[in-house]
């Protein structure tokens, strides 16, 4: 097979979340134990890093993996979902694996796919472990793809684990409540492996601490080891100064990630790397702040906040769920512009009321949807929206949406894409 067939048969063959949704979530680790026995268990030849959450998970993801590759480590990056090359889940320093690569490995699995019928995944997970180990890599960064404890990439034993915050996403599969999906979260929690906690709330903590508790998981809450001192963001910049609640010692870092709610990673991020530290790694201050200012450069990371034109601004966000639009809503407040373009396109799993209940009223709204089964078709979204007092025309895809807005914008207005990943990476940045 060429790398196009390959990927064509991937995407077809196997049930995939992003086409169909819950129907693709296998409840269980049975499938990804088999594949990476066949395999020779390639996640025990690399350390690892654990990171799930609701929100933020791929940000810290990538500022992690920009800390370690800048401490001088040949560093593994895995995350999902991809925006336009299926290889951006599976990276090393910064670079996606072959092409030869997933050709050779989907060739040696294909008895076993026949056999099992994994779901996409599932098999993407053990690629990327098997990437990892015959690349020998130092440390690989693994984000979790949807809750935990049965997440396909929960067969590794991390050097530590990760938590950035809980929300209300994925209900239909992960629970209807805060402490359901904590509960499932908290599942990547591992016997006398520290897990770090970026955000806690008075629902979601007993649940880690029950957990933490019954695996012996030593447990540290990033927002109690630092806060924010002072902050400043101008020209698509963020510049922050943290302090230390113990030493009192205060630490300066500029980010390339310029969304406002990288605020809250950031202390996350810090504290991880600290616990790192105190384990030997080369991810010191200085090291951290090296690799903050580069993140994009090193790991590739699009679409947070991301700015792919001015005179008008055009912004991609993958922003999809109540807590990701809350977090935009908050930019959106700190940002100029004349008239505000919302470009947005959702699919049926979320609970789009939420988002649309908080979107902002005064914004010109321009409807699309991803091409995609699972999105909500352009016409639903627009009558749905409609409800909540935000109207707007609609399109069939985002780049003639785009064009569009484009097309009738003031140079000094704001047009925002956002709603789906899965639309923003529909986006043609080559315009």
């Amino acid at each position: 097979m060429t790398y196009a067939e390959t990927i064509d048969y991937l995407f077809t063959r196997l049930p995939m979340f992003s086409r169909i949704g819950a129907a693709a979530y296998k409840k269980d680790l049975t499938n990804t134990i088999r594949l990476c026995e066949a395999l020779g268990n390639p996640h025990h030849q690399f350390k690892s890093i654990h990171i799930a959450g609701t929100n933020g998970k791929g940000s810290v993801s990538h500022m992690m993996a920009a800390i370690l590759q800048t401490g001088g480590y040949k560093t593994g990056l895995y995350t999902s979902p991809h925006l336009k090359d299926f290889r951006e889940r599976i990276k090393i320093n910064g670079e996606m694996c072959s092409e030869e690569f997933v050709i050779r490995f989907t060739k040696k699995i294909q008895p076993l796919i026949e056999e099992i019928e994994p779901s996409f995944f599932e098999i993407t997970v053990a690629m990327a472990f098997s990437w990892f180990a015959e690349q020998q890599v130092d440390i690989a960064v693994i984000e979790v793809g949807l809750g935990g404890r049965l997440d396909s990439t929960n067969i590794i034993q991390p050097e530590l684990s990760v938590i950035t915050n809980i929300g209300m996403d994925h209900m239909n599969m992960l629970g209807n409540t805060l402490t359901a999906i904590a509960g499932e979260k908290a599942g990547i929690m591992k016997a006398g492996i520290p897990c770090v906690i970026g955000e806690v709330l008075p629902e979601t903590q007993q649940v880690f601490e029950n957990t933490s508790g019954k695996v012996s998981s030593p447990l540290i809450y990033a927002q109690r080891e630092r806060s924010i001192l002072d902050w400043n963001y101008a020209h698509h910049q963020l510049q922050v100064t943290t302090l230390h609640q113990t030493t009192k010692e205060s630490d300066t870092f500029s980010i390339d990630l310029p969304g406002m709610y990288q605020l809250k990673n950031i202390l996350t991020v810090l504290e991880a790397a600290d616990q790192l530290a105190h384990s030997g790694w080369n991810t010191g201050i200085a090291i951290i702040q090296k690799a903050l200012s580069q993140v994009k450069k090193l790991t590739g990371l699009h679409g947070r906040w991301e700015i792919i034109r001015t005179n008008p601004a055009v912004i991609l966000d993958v922003g999809h769920n109540e807590d990701g639009i809350k977090a935009i809503n908050q930019q959106l407040s700190h940002v100029t512009y004349k008239n505000l373009h919302i470009i947005i396109g959702m699919v049926k799993d979320k609970d789009i009321d939420a988002v649309l209940a908080i979107l902002p009223k005064h914004a010109i709204y321009h409807f699309t949807q991803a091409q995609i089964p699972r999105a909500l078709d352009a016409s639903s979204l627009q009558e749905q929206a409609a409800q909540f007092g935000l109207i707007g025309d609609r399109f069939d895809d985002v780049n003639t949406a785009l064009k569009a807005t484009i097309k009738n914008a003031d140079p000094e207005d704001l047009i925002l894409v956002c709603g789906s990943v899965f639309l923003v990476g529909e986006v043609n940045t080559s315009f």
